[in-house]
């Protein structure tokens, strides 16, 4: 007897990607720079993003897609900070976001007034690393708290990023964390990846953030 073996995920995968190339036209044609922040939980994404927002959402015509497992709590806090709408997609569980649901997401949000789209992804290093929204690139963060191996623990998101975020810096006096080593790891297993170090909580390092915000802005789709 003949067996077929179907290959679900290889099809859900290529259906996504179908999905995110349309997404990517979508925001190119509109002039929307679109960038996915991936993290673990407690990393400091909304956080980042709130104090991104209270500087920079009306200059850069910010709108958000923020991702959670069971609540909106995170697109709620963002909402307080801008008067854009903050998107919020609740996964029901789901431990990444898809292609998707971002696009359905977009039909919300006026893209012709839009310049910078972030997309708050659920907070996990392994399942959001493979999974492409048609942002242009992947920030991931990583924080002080975490340890300097998180690079080589999950290779892949740091493989699939583009930059990388060590957030909580004005932790560094309280706990025995290594940047130098944190960052070689990194380099290790992505040696074009570009780094911030910044603490949202006493602003150090988040004028070279607002910097790189306004430059890739600028920049458009081609970074």
């Amino acid at each position: 007897m003949a067996v077929r073996t179907i290959e679900v995920r290889e099809r859900v995968m290529a259906k996504n990607d179908e999905l995110a190339a349309g997404v990517r036209r979508r925001l190119a044609d509109a002039g929307v720079t679109a960038l996915n922040l991936v993290s673990s939980p407690g990393a400091g994404k909304t956080f980042l993003l709130e104090k991104t927002l209270a500087a920079l959402g009306e200059e850069l015509d910010i709108a958000v897609v923020t991702g959670d497992v069971q609540t909106q709590n995170d697109a709620d806090r963002l909402a307080r900070h801008t008067t854009r709408l903050v998107q919020a997609v609740v996964t029901g569980g789901a431990c990444h976001l898809d292609a998707l649901q971002v696009s359905s997401a977009l039909d919300a949000i006026d893209l012709n007034h839009t310049r910078l789209l972030f997309i708050e992804n659920v907070g996990n290093l392994v399942c959001p690393a493979s999974w492409d929204l048609g942002e242009l690139c992947k920030v991931v963060l990583f924080t002080v708290t975490e340890g300097e191996d998180k690079p080589l623990k999950y290779p892949k998101m740091f493989q699939n990023a583009k930059y990388a975020v060590l957030t909580k810096t004005d932790l560094l006096p309280y706990v025995p964390f290594d940047v130098a080593l944190a960052k070689a790891n990194a380099l290790q297993v992505n040696p074009a990846l570009e780094f911030f170090e910044l603490s949202a909580t006493n602003g150090s390092g988040m004028d070279a953030w607002f910097t790189f915000l306004r430059t890739i802005v600028g920049q458009g789709a081609g970074v």
